[in-house]
C-alpha cells in the first residue's frame, strides 16, 4: 500500500468515528425529545381532564344558581309585572278618553 492509500483509508477511518460519534449523539437527543415529547402528552392529558372536569363543575354551578331563585326574585318580579300592568291599563284608559281605541 502506498501512502496515498493510506492516507485515504485514515481519513475514512476518521470520517467514520465522527460519523459514528454524531450518530450516537442523535440518538441520545432524540430519546431526550421522546421523553420529554411524552411528559408533554401526560401533562397535555391531565389539563384537558382538568377542563373536563372544570366545565362539567360550571354547568352543575349554573344549573344550580338557575335553581335557586329566591322568594325576594319572585317578589320583585311579580311587582315589576303588576307595575308594567298598570301603566298598560293607564294608557289604553288615556287613548280611551282621547277617543282612540284599539
Amino acid at each position: 500500500m502506498n501512502t496515498e492509500e493510506t492516507k485515504t483509508i485514515r481519513l475514512l477511518e476518521t470520517l467514520t468515528r465522527q460519523l459514528i460519534l454524531r450518530f450516537e449523539q442523535q440518538k441520545e437527543e432524540n430519546e431526550e425529545l421522546l421523553n420529554e415529547l411524552v411528559a408533554k402528552d401526560n401533562e397535555l392529558r391531565t389539563l384537558k381532564q382538568k377542563c373536563e372536569d372544570l366545565e362539567a363543575e360550571y354547568k352543575t354551578l349554573k344549573m344550580a344558581k338557575m335553581l335557586e331563585v329566591g322568594d325576594g326574585d319572585i317578589a320583585a318580579a311579580r311587582q315589576r309585572i303588576n307595575h308594567l300592568v298598570r301603566d298598560v291599563d293607564k294608557c289604553i284608559a288615556l287613548l280611551k278618553t282621547m277617543g282612540i281605541e284599539s
